[in-house]
């Protein structure tokens, strides 16, 4: 993203944000609410079209192309909100996920079983219905409904929210699994903690804009960042 501009009803959000992401890396973005965290990905999934700026990803420009358009580019993400479908089997809320080659019977099938090698509680619980699941059992289930598309970038909204210690566990070793077999990772954690523990690198936004980037490590060391988000004390 270079100068990106954007915002909802005629209000801005993000006031020129300038933000890059390595291939196969896990980016994690952190800050307090309000700072456009979650506005970033909603232009970079294509939910809304930024006034100004550039969005590319591996070369192709896809600033205000439409969500099927960024889809079929590789960039897939996985809502903060319980996307699923509660009455519906997690086979059935999965396959959901690739209704971009519903019309590709074969290659349809292919994905799924891939899908399931990846995320095995999809095989385990398929005809399960969705509903019946823990918090942490859907939020993997609405992140395989994603990796039916193969992205290669794929983007989190908060996926710890509401998640106890050891589904915590499990979506963060799904995340790093991803991200081993080479998928890209853009994630926004209010769990500052955490997020940097499962990041390559790190972003701080306040007011619309970047403020400060780097590893993991160094953005989880900076003394500020450190005093306003982890509870350590400043020297």
């Amino acid at each position: 993203m270079k100068g990106v501009v954007a915002g909802y009803g005629g209000g801005r959000v993000l006031h020129g944000v300038d933000l890059e992401c390595a291939r196969q890396s896990v980016t994690c973005i952190v800050g307090p609410n309000g700072a456009g965290k979650s506005t970033v990905l909603r232009v970079l999934s294509g939910l809304i079209s930024p006034e100004f700026g550039e969005i590319t990803v591996n070369g192709a420009r896809l600033g205000g192309r439409s969500p099927q358009e960024i889809l079929r580019h590789g960039v897939a993400q996985v809502p903060q909100s319980q996307a699923l479908f509660p009455a519906m089997s997690v086979r059935e809320n999965v396959l959901m996920g690739g209704y971009l080659i519903r019309r590709k019977r074969k290659l349809l099938r292919e994905r799924l079983e891939q899908v399931s090698e990846r995320v095995p509680l999809v095989a385990e619980r398929a005809e399960d219905r969705a509903g019946n699941l823990s918090g942490g059992q859907r939020r993997m289930v609405e992140i395989a409904r994603c990796l039916m598309l193969d992205p290669a970038v794929l983007l989190l909204d908060e996926p710890s929210l509401g998640l106890d210690p050891r589904s915590l566990a499990g979506v963060a070793g799904l995340i790093h699994s991803l991200n081993a077999g080479g998928v890209t990772v853009l994630l926004v954690e209010q769990n500052v903690r955490l997020g940097l523990g499962l990041a390559t690198h790190g972003v701080v936004m306040e007011g619309g804009r970047v403020r400060l980037t780097g590893t993991a490590q160094e953005i989880a060391e900076h003394p500020e960042i450190a005093a306003l988000y982890l509870g350590v004390r400043a020297e």
